[in-house]
């Protein structure tokens, strides 16, 4: 079993700035991707960023220059610095980690999700 644990969400000003963190634990094998994602009642789950194990970063337009996402891979663990924050960043943003499992000669990958953690933006 494996859990994501989030943390960092809460009130902050539009323009202020927040850090969410994910740590990941249990039966862990290898991570290949972490990310954040977010959804807003009624929507779809969006993607905010993503990061490789290798660093390779990708952003959604909304978010580019504003949120940098990061990662410990030692410590199983990713980030995402969020600065310059809008009303519209407000709702609840989630981490995933894609992990690869192997048995025998077959391999494949598995996707786990964190509870959720709320960012809201006053205006």
């Amino acid at each position: 079993q494996v859990q994501l644990v989030e943390s960092g969400g809460g009130l902050v000003q539009a323009g202020g700035s927040l850090r969410l963190s994910c740590a990941a634990s249990g039966s862990i094998f290898s991570i290949n991707a972490m990310g954040w994602y977010r959804q807003a009642p009624g929507k779809q789950r969006e993607m905010v960023a993503t990061i490789t194990s290798g660093g390779s970063t990708n952003y959604a337009d909304s978010v580019k220059g504003r949120f940098t996402i990061s990662r410990d891979n030692a410590k199983n663990t990713v980030y995402l610095q969020m600065n310059g924050l809008k009303a519209e960043d407000t709702t609840v943003y989630y981490c995933n980690a894609e992990m690869n499992r192997r048995y025998g000669s077959t391999s494949w990958s598995e996707h786990y999700w964190g509870q959720g953690t709320l960012v809201t933006v006053s205006s």
